[in-house]
């Protein structure tokens, strides 16, 4: 008789069966829909962790993550295993400092299409250029900045509860983009807040500089600048080439497709001091500019 005492030998193999648990949506092939989930599972791979990710798929695919909560620095997990207990997974990300956020909240603001993206609860396509130029960036950019441990006895790491817990993760990302910027240490309601004081900072000293531009050139003893003479040629002049396209309209290249975030321009403009039935009229609005962005998109392409 073998008398080796390794936990292997005696554990069973397989997990005890769970109801209720945060089964992966993804059945088959790669988990990760968005570029940033497949970012982040790309960013385990390039640690050297690859490998042993897929011992988790299965665990993730079974539904064996019970509980999984993201805060700033640190994603909790409980997975149930083939022991009664589950185990307890930590997966722990260097969070940005304040200072950081600020630096980053202020090149958020500064660019009108993420932004406005951002206000509308989407994750921009070029998030990632925001963050380096700041010289920061959205996933931990080595191992040292991301490390997990497990109770269970496995030395290995990732284990098998770690590996579901990472893909439970990104499937986390896929469904709600700011969980990212939560693990950085900035939940969304707080970002969206920053952001939007920003802009509006921004847009009153704007105003504040148009209305003293004003009034430096229509004050007393201000000579008011006549305006210089036309010389544009007269529409009577015109009237029979008016219609008529001209060379550089065939310059003129138009995008069919509907915009990622066909909301845009109203999330850039704000919350309307319109409320009906306690909905503001900005979210009223937003489903009727995607049927028209839509409905637009088809009509051109047929």
């Amino acid at each position: 008789m073998n008398d080796r005492t390794d936990w292997r030998d005696w554990e069973p193999s397989r997990p005890l069966p769970v109801e209720g648990g945060i089964a992966a949506r993804s059945k088959r092939g790669a988990i990760g829909e968005t570029w940033w989930s497949q970012r982040f599972i790309a960013l385990l791979e390039s640690f050297g962790v690859g490998s042993r990710l897929q011992r988790g798929r299965t665990y993730a695919r079974r539904g064996q993550v019970i509980e999984l909560d993201v805060e700033p620095g640190i994603v909790i997990a409980k997975v149930q295993g083939s022991r009664y207990t589950p185990y307890r997974v930590r997966i722990l990300c260097k969070a940005l400092t304040e200072q950081q956020w600020r630096r980053l909240e202020k090149a958020m603001a500064s660019q009108a299409l993420p932004l406005a993206q951002l206000l509308a609860g989407a994750m921009p396509g070029d998030i990632e250029d925001v963050f380096a130029s700041c010289r920061l960036t959205l996933f931990p950019r080595s191992r040292g900045e991301l490390k997990a441990s497990c109770t269970c006895p496995d030395s290995v790491n990732p284990c098998k509860h770690i590996a579901a817990a990472y893909y439970i993760l990104a499937e986390r990302f896929d469904h709600d983009p700011f969980q990212i910027f939560a693990w950085r240490g900035r939940e969304q309601a707080e970002l969206l807040e920053h952001l939007r004081a920003r802009r509006a900072g921004a847009s009153a000293a704007g105003g504040g500089r148009r209305a003293a531009h004003r009034r430096g050139s229509t004050g007393a003893g201000t000579a008011r600048p006549t305006a210089p003479e036309s010389r544009d040629p007269a529409l009577v002049d015109e009237l029979d080439s008016f219609w008529e396209s001209r060379p550089a309209l065939a310059d003129l290249h138009i995008n069919p497709l509907a915009a990622e975030a066909t909301d845009v321009l109203l999330r850039q403009l704000g919350p309307a001091p319109v409320d009906v039935d306690g909905q503001n009229l900005v979210d009223l609005l937003a489903p009727v500019y995607r049927v028209l962005a839509e409905q637009a998109e088809r009509r051109a392409i047929e």
